[in-house]
């Protein structure tokens, strides 16, 4: 009887790591990538969120125009930008510190804006809030103010 129970306790154990880990699997996408919709078609929304962010004190280092780069190659596809933005003093705090620079592949922080097939404009981007959780000190703090600075950015986009 013994056995029994410790061999269903054991069963029962592993079954529930495997339904947590298809679960957190199947959330994880949701989870770690913020859309919005525009409420501005996409030409006007690429600048406006050049505009917005410059606005803010924030720099625009490249806009690549995704799109574009794959039609050199024979590709159609819809609108596709992804911004790059930069925020000097933010990125020199994580950058002057060894242990923070670690998600140094993560600078500078990008947007994308595209074009579904039905018309709408969305604005996709990391949700580096969340991500940031997972480092701790300095980059939690670093990462967090650039995701509430940013999210003012998007804000007046949105629909």
């Amino acid at each position: 009887m013994r056995n029994r129970t410790l061999m269903g306790a054991l069963v029962g154990f592993v079954v529930g790591i495997l339904l947590t880990g298809v679960v957190v699997w199947k959330m994880a996408p949701g989870m770690m990538i913020i859309e919005s919709h525009s409420k501005l078609g996409f030409d006007d929304t690429v600048q406006a969120v050049q505009d917005n962010a410059a606005a803010q004190d924030w720099i625009v280092p490249n806009v690549m125009r995704l799109d574009r780069s794959v039609a050199k190659h024979g590709f159609d596809v819809r609108p596709v930008a992804v911004i790059e933005l930069c925020r000097p003093d933010l990125a020199a705090t994580i950058l002057a510190e060894d242990d923070a620079r670690l998600v140094s592949s993560l600078m500078p922080c990008r947007v994308a804006v595209y074009e579904t097939s039905n018309g709408d404009v969305i604005l996709s981007r990391m949700n580096t809030a969340l991500m940031s959780k997972m480092f701790g000190g300095l980059v939690t703090e670093m990462m967090s103010e650039a995701t509430a600075q940013t999210e003012q950015i998007f804000a007046p986009l949105e629909d």
